[in-house]
């Protein structure tokens, strides 16, 4: 039963709706994108720990000393499926077995170390 004709909401309601949308917004973006930024860095030390492991692995594997070069085709597929890559840039290839791998974008990237 509708009393005097009045419907919906009245402006002050519905400002007020708005009004919280826009708070909880202003809380929840800024969190989403730090938990963003805290999975990508998480996932390119990920992926560095592995090449490390790899390259290791191949090392021990072929008798190879510390010091030794090698190149993707030593690597993939035998010790990792693909070579990782982080978005579309593609980890660059330790100058030898002992050196740590780094993040393709370490200019950006500067936390992003093992």
């Amino acid at each position: 039963m509708i009393k005097n004709g009045s419907r919906g909401f009245s402006l002050i309601e519905i400002m007020i709706v708005v009004a919280i949308i826009g708070l909880l917004a202003a809380i929840a973006i800024p969190n989403y994108m730090k938990s963003r930024e805290t999975a990508r860095r998480n996932s390119c030390i990920a992926n560095m720990k592995q090449l490390r492991e790899a390259i290791h692995v191949w090392a021990i594997d072929t008798g190879a000393a510390s010091n030794a070069t090698f190149t993707t085709s030593d690597i993939v597929p035998n010790f990792l499926k693909d070579w990782p890559k982080e978005g579309t840039v593609a980890y660059p290839i330790p100058s030898n077995a002992s050196e740590i791998p780094v993040c393709p974008n370490s200019a950006a990237n500067t936390d992003h170390v093992l």
